[in-house]
């Protein structure tokens, strides 16, 4: 008899093949990829917030006076220098803030969180900054602390021999000393990529499912 390939012989059991796995797709290889949206998310994110806040956020200006420590009859530099650090820190007192009132226009509490004092540790110089929401605020705060400490110093010049003498005037500033909307914008996306990050290096690691073995041929009973 002859046998003709491809079919069953009388008797034999039928059987069923099972289907092969795809090929050109792994398993879990979906899961993998979704494992990166937090860092573009987050990036985006980080810009967006930024951005509206250095855009909406009112701009604040800055101006600086300065004042020089001027050693009188015998007293020693060093010894001016010395001053020079106790009268910035006095810049921010209530006697200090008190005097300088008028001028600044400010009440004493409010005009504490307007002004700040720093001192040269090399040179008697004292720098006086004023910031406020207007360019002719900083300048009035600016000044005024620093004619107030002035003065301050000269009723004292003979049991100190030292005296301030002012170095310069605040002037209007020309530009804003705040960031502006394009930095704000630059550091919420380096934040929010630096956050992203951190989030998949701290994320568990999910293995991919194992492939699906290819079965032989199985009978069925």
């Amino acid at each position: 008899m002859t046998e003709y390939p491809g079919r069953s012989k009388p008797g034999d059991r039928p059987f069923k093949n099972t289907p092969a796995p795809r090929a050109g797709r792994r398993p879990g290889s979906r899961r993998s990829r979704t494992l990166w949206w937090p860092l573009p998310l987050c990036a985006l994110a980080g810009l967006a917030a930024g951005w509206m806040y250095g855009s909406f956020t009112a701009p604040e200006y800055a101006a600086t006076s300065y004042l020089v420590a001027v050693p009188s009859g015998t007293t020693s530099p060093a010894t001016a220098l010395g001053f020079a650090q106790a009268y910035a820190r006095m810049a921010t007192s209530d006697s200090t803030l008190a005097q300088a009132q008028p001028k600044a226009g400010l009440a004493p509490v409010r005009l504490r969180t307007q002004v700040r004092s720093e001192a040269s540790p090399d040179s008697p110089v004292i720098a006086i900054t004023g910031t406020s929401l207007s360019a002719t605020g900083a300048t009035d705060i600016a000044n005024a602390v620093a004619n107030a400490l002035s003065q301050s110093s000269t009723r004292t010049t003979k049991n100190t021999g030292v005296q301030l003498l002012l170095l310069n005037e605040a002037v209007l500033p020309g530009e804003p000393s705040s960031p502006s909307g394009r930095l704000c914008g630059a550091v919420g996306l380096s934040a929010g990529a630096l956050i992203g990050s951190l989030w998949l290096l701290a994320a568990p690691p999910r293995r991919p499912r194992p492939a699906g073995r290819a079965e032989g041929p199985r009978e069925v009973v």
